[in-house]
């Protein structure tokens, strides 16, 4: 009997899905999808940084049609459903990557245990980061820029390259408008009772972490008004942390507030909106990967940063950000956010809306 392992179909472990739908084996079967490469894909992150490393596929399934594409990650529900195997970073899967020979191996994240991950997988290629005496390095002079962005605030400052042209360049590829890749893997049905006004999604939180983003409840009120005096729907989106702020904005102003949801139902909520508004968080990067007009509240990042697609604006504060990547304003003087206006928010959502 002939075996065709080399069928992106076959798993060696049980039978595939063309078997026990039609009852054939390799020799006669009509769907072979043949597997002349591997290539790992090793990025953890959080969700966002995970959804902003999709357009990658792109470029790899064009170039290595016949790959099979792995995807290590904390995060395998936001992977996309065509690459091959997905994997959470467990012990099981080190030690099962470890044992396959990789032609491409790609790590584009900082992390001490991907680095070291990517040192000890066997591949003919790697690009990236690997460890080097303990310490997170780049692989090869590609990944050279982004390391040192990394570590070194007035590089990073002064970089006019985006997130994704420096992971394209670190894998030696040129970024060429590539998309994010974001499935709605779930249907849901919502009950929004916009009456064909615009819905403009209100992402209110930042994280608990970085409360250096934070606009103010104020600031917040304002424009939910606003909205609703011209003619908009508001819609109050966030995660568990936004919650009781939400509720607060709900019965203050009457602007609608569903509560908040597991990542796949949040990201059938957002399908369901005209425009979203938020600051550098995952919702942002949902937003862009359902291609909805974004307005962006950025104060602490290089905006050169953020791919938007030419679906949206960057809003920074009037007074200059002193707190550059950290996480909790450290000026004195002033809190730069406060001078982030719902005039300039409210003007870059009629402008992005149209």
């Amino acid at each position: 009997m002939e075996i065709k392992s080399n069928c992106r179909y076959f798993n060696g472990m049980v039978p595939c899905y063309f078997h026990k739908i039609e009852n054939v084996h390799c020799d006669t079967c009509n769907h072979f999808s043949e597997i002349t490469e591997n290539i790992l894909i090793i990025k953890l992150g959080a969700i966002g940084d995970v959804i902003r490393t999709t357009p990658i596929l792109h470029k790899i399934w064009k170039l290595h049609p016949n790959a099979r594409v792995w995807w290590l990650t904390y995060s395998p529900e936001i992977i996309p459903s065509r690459v091959d195997r997905v994997l959470e970073f467990t012990a099981e899967s080190i030690v099962t990557l470890q044992n396959i020979d990789f032609n491409i191996a790609i790590n584009l994240d900082k992390d001490i245990q991907a680095c070291a991950l990517l040192s000890t997988v066997n591949s003919e290629k790697k690009y990236g980061f690997i460890l080097k005496n303990g310490l997170p390095s780049p692989i090869d002079e590609n990944a050279v820029p982004k390391y040192l962005t990394g570590i070194f605030d007035d590089l990073n400052k002064a970089n006019e390259l985006s997130y994704l042209q420096e992971i394209f360049n670190i894998c030696g590829w040129e970024f060429d408008g590539e998309e994010y890749i974001l499935e709605k893997k779930t249907s849901f049905n919502w009950e929004i009772p916009n009456q064909n006004k615009k819905i403009i999604a209100l992402n209110t939180g930042c994280g608990a972490r970085w409360i250096s983003r934070l606009w103010s409840d104020e600031n917040w009120l304002e424009l939910i008004k606003k909205l609703q005096n011209n003619g908009y729907f508001p819609l109050l989106v966030g995660g568990k942390q936004e919650d009781e702020k939400n509720k607060l904005y709900a019965e203050k102003t009457g602007a609608l507030y569903l509560g908040h949801f597991d990542l796949n139902k949040f990201i059938s909520l957002i399908d369901q909106t005209d425009l979203v508004v938020s600051a550098v968080t995952m919702g942002m990067h949902i937003a862009i990967g359902l291609k909805k007009p974004l307005v962006l509240m950025n104060n602490i990042f290089n905006p050169a940063e953020f791919e938007l697609y030419g679906r949206g604006e960057i809003i920074m504060p009037e007074k200059e950000c002193k707190c550059f990547f950290s996480p909790k304003c450290k000026n004195d003087e002033y809190f730069c956010m406060e001078s982030l206006s719902t005039d300039s928010i409210f003007g870059a959502i009629e402008r992005c809306i149209k």
